[in-house]
Parts: structure tokens; sequence; C-alpha cells
């Protein structure tokens, strides 16, 4: 491979929070707060939805040349800017139509997730998800003062995960909801939706007059034998009632540089959601943010994303196969985009006189810093993140094996 993937890159006093096990048992992202690593074990980090490897050098080269110049005042979003970003969706997605107006900056997805449902309803309202759900749609839209009405996702005879059209369709029916968040792949299932599933969510959401919000950050991040379809381009009715959310940060571990946008087709919302995204007067793009993504999306961007999709690949077949042949009572749908997994514990627990606590304790005790699935809905489920070296994933699942699985 041209890029490097293999390497072990050291992250120590590199402004790390998946490093951070301090923070991170404090806020009880891992589940418990009590926990701490036996001595002997290295950090392996497997929680928070960022990697570990160094994003494509075309990054830091755009944004070394701007740094080079000694003043960062005030400053327009550039055309290279925008026709970076419609390159990239016509040469990934095969978009077409969409022109820099269309185009809105964003802080990150989930504010731009608040302001479009700020134009599509009112606080109080009620908003349709997905569950499992993606823990940071349920903080924003609960702490804006929106209501969740959860539509349980199901996992099929063949263990994937799918929408239930029925339940969606009764809930928007019965609860007069105006809008939906869709997660476009799904996090933290990893699907990847097929153009049927979107085409009949989309019908419905139509049917009953709702807009739809959606989260698309992991569209890049699709892994063999699958494809992203917009969810915009399903229909041109989908291309109206939707604003779809992207960002660079996903995809080239930049998410500490903040720098997100939206994708509007119809005029009336893209008018609101200007005005609703400007209103806290802090939703202004970074200039190195901007030189981040041009750097990004470049063809050299191109290749590296399809190089890492390779790798995310290998990485989720070997880990998927290792767990559904060798720990017992461990239940998992394969992922087919993002790089999460998210297991189902809840016979191994209870085949073991365990909680969930003790498991995900007895993980981190030995270095595997994993998350909690409970605030994503999974009441006995942990989220792991594969997003790194082969060989620390290959490292993470035989400690699992010897020390935690077969070891409890």
């Amino acid at each position: 491979m041209r890029y490097d993937f293999t390497t072990i890159m050291d992250r120590r006093g590199k402004d790390a929070l998946a490093l951070d096990v301090d923070t991170a048992l404090r806020r009880g992202s891992l589940g418990v707060r009590d926990a701490k690593i036996r001595e002997g074990f290295s950090i392996i980090p497997m929680w928070v939805a960022d990697m570990n490897f160094p994003t494509v050098p075309t990054v830091q080269e755009e944004m070394a040349r701007r740094i080079a110049h000694p003043a960062f005042g005030y400053f327009a979003p550039t055309d290279e800017y925008y026709g970076s970003i419609l390159r990239w969706h016509a040469a990934r997605f095969g978009v077409e139509g969409m022109t820099r107006d269309c185009i809105g900056y964003e802080n990150g997805v989930l504010g731009g997730v608040v302001s479009a449902l700020s134009v599509f309803c009112s606080r109080g309202d009620k908003v349709l998800l997905h569950s499992p759900t993606y823990i940071g749609f349920t903080h924003s839209l609960e702490d804006n003062g929106y209501r969740i009405v959860h539509s349980p996702l199901r996992r099929d005879g063949e263990g994937v995960w799918r929408m239930d059209f029925e339940d969606m369709e009764e809930k928007l029916r019965t609860q007069k909801i105006h809008a939906a968040v869709l997660c476009s792949p799904h996090n933290p299932t990893g699907r990847v939706w097929e153009r049927w599933e979107l085409e009949r969510a989309m019908a419905l959401f139509a049917k009953y007059d709702v807009y739809v919000v959606s989260d698309e950050i992991w569209a890049d991040l699709v892994l063999a034998g699958h494809a992203h379809i917009p969810t915009q381009s399903v229909s041109p009715d989908a291309r109206k009632r939707t604003v779809a959310l992207y960002a660079p940060s996903k995809t080239f571990n930049l998410a500490g540089l903040v720098g997100s946008y939206h994708v509007v087709y119809d005029p009336w919302i893209r008018d609101r959601l200007a005005r609703a995204s400007s209103l806290s007067h802090y939703n202004s793009m970074n200039v190195l943010s901007m030189h981040a993504l041009i750097g990004a999306y470049r063809p050299e961007g191109c290749e590296w994303v399809d190089q890492l999709c390779q790798v995310l690949t290998e990485n989720v077949d070997y880990a998927y196969d290792y767990i559904t042949t060798r720990f017992e009572g461990v239940s998992l749908a394969k992922p087919q985009g993002t790089y999460m997994l998210f297991l189902d514990c809840t016979q191994w627990c209870e085949a073991h006189h365990k909680t969930i606590d003790e498991l995900e304790r007895a993980g981190i005790e030995v270095g595997v810093l994993w998350q909690d699935g409970r605030p994503f809905h999974g009441p006995c489920s942990i989220r792991m993140n594969l997003a790194l070296p082969h060989s620390l994933v290959v490292e993470a699942m035989d400690r699992l094996d010897k020390h935690v699985f077969h070891g409890a």
C-alpha cells in the first residue's frame, strides 16, 4: 500500500481523548468509573470514534502552506473549498446537480442536526429516530427540548439490521411527528442502507409529510461489497425534503479541527437553515479547517480512503470471525460500514452470572478500552472501535480471549 496503516502511532501527549483513561472513566463513557488498568498492560483505544491512523499527508501539506503566511484574519470560503466538495461528491457518490449554493457550513454535524430541526418543528415536538441510537443524537435532541420517538431496528433471519417499516408508519401515523433523523451509514450498527430501504423510508416520510435530517458523516467509510447511497438521491421528493450533513472529520481523522457542512437543494429550507445556523453567532468556519478539507478532498485523499476501507474491512472480518467463533454468547451483526462493532453480550452475561459492568471492567483492566453500549440503547451491549493497526486488533482479541471471556 502507498499509505501506512500498520505503524502504531504514538498519540501520548498529543491531545488524544482516546488515550485519556481518567477522563473516559470520569464521564462514564466506558460504563464503569472505578476500573484500573492492570500492571503490564498497555492501552488499546477502542472506544471514542476517532482513528488511530495518521491522516492523509495532503491535509498537513495544505495546512502548512497556509500556516506559513503570518496573518489569520477574517476570510470567506473560497472557490477551491466549494469545488473540492462538489468534486468529492461527484466522484465518490455519483452526485449530479449539486451547486455551491447547496453547501452550507456547520461547526459540527450535531449542531447541524439541531439547526435543521429548528426549521422543521418546534421544541417539545416529537422526532423519529431508529434505535440503537447514536448517543450524540440523544444528548443534542433532549438538551434542546425535542422528544425522541424510537423505532427499533430489527435483525432479520440472516442477522442483518433492518428498519421496521410497519413500526415506523404506525408511529408516524399516530404520534404527530413532523421530523426524523436518519443515520446513514448507521451508527452504532454499521448498516449501509440499500437503495430500496431508503426509497421505502423516504416514501413513508413523504406520505406523512415528515422532513428528514440525514447524518451521512460515515458516508466514505463503507466496507468491501457495499456502497453508500445518498439519501437525497433516491427520489425527487427526497431531494427536496432532506437536509444532509457531511464532514471530512470522521473520514480523515480531523475531529479536533471541527468543520462540517450541510447539503440542501430546496431554497425554502436552505434560507431558513442558514438563518437558524447563524443565530448563535458562533457557527463560523475556521480557516485551518477549510484548508484541511481542501487537502483531504484531493485525488490523493480519494486513494487514501480506498486503502483505508480495505484495512477496515480486514479488521472487521478478523474481529467478527474471532468473536463469533470464540466468544460464545456474544452476538453481533457484521458491519457493512463505519469501523464500529456493536456487541450484544446478554447471553454471555447470563451464562456467566456477570453484569455488563463487570464485563466492561474486565476488559478495561487488561487495557482494552471499549465503550458502554447502554447509552446507545443496547441494554447489555458494548461498542468497539476497530480503526487501528491490525496488530492491535489481534492483540485486543487475544487479551479478551485469555483474560475476559474465557478468563473471567
